[in-house]
């Protein structure tokens, strides 16, 4: 319960209760060990989004690899490092990184710690994309989208990547 104040019946504002709808969001910028060079990595979470927090660190080192900011043998931040720099829980990093390894794009060791390692099974990864993409494209056909429009966007995002 809350008094006329918006105070709770302890006299203290509640915690969850925030007074403007602005974005809540936390960066993160730390450097990675990159084969005997150091360079940043930025992480952004955005705390008011639906998507889980694990997942959206998950996407960013998908990108951050995809983009060839993070290459092979790269090591990343511990969890706790990380945990810190963001502001997240531990086990929140730790939920991303077994995720990664899980799909072959994360080694992680005790002595280590978690190191980019792509999975090169090219087999494995067309038989993924399928079974994600078929359900994409479905989606699209329903709506109208055309053959030749799909193609246009996969080009578009593909080259990004590029």
């Amino acid at each position: 319960m809350q008094n006329a104040a918006g105070r709770g019946l302890t006299g203290k504002t509640p915690l969850l209760r925030r007074k403007n709808k602005t974005q809540h969001k936390r960066r993160g910028l730390f450097s990675i060990n990159t084969k005997g060079n150091t360079k940043d990595m930025q992480i952004q979470i955005d705390f008011d989004s639906e998507e889980a927090l694990y997942m959206q660190l998950r996407n960013q080192i998908i990108y951050g690899i995809a983009t060839r900011q993070y290459r092979e043998g790269d090591s990343l931040p511990s969890v706790r490092q990380l945990a810190e720099t963001i502001g997240i829980n531990m086990h929140t990093v730790n939920k991303a990184y077994a995720v990664l390894r899980e799909e072959g794009l994360l080694r992680l060791g005790r002595r280590t710690g978690a190191v980019i390692a792509v999975d090169l099974d090219k087999l494995k990864a067309l038989e993924e994309m399928r079974d994600q993409l078929g359900l994409i494209v479905a989606k699209g056909f329903c709506k109208g989208i055309t053959r030749d429009e799909i193609h246009q966007l996969i080009d578009d995002i593909y080259s990004e990547f590029e």
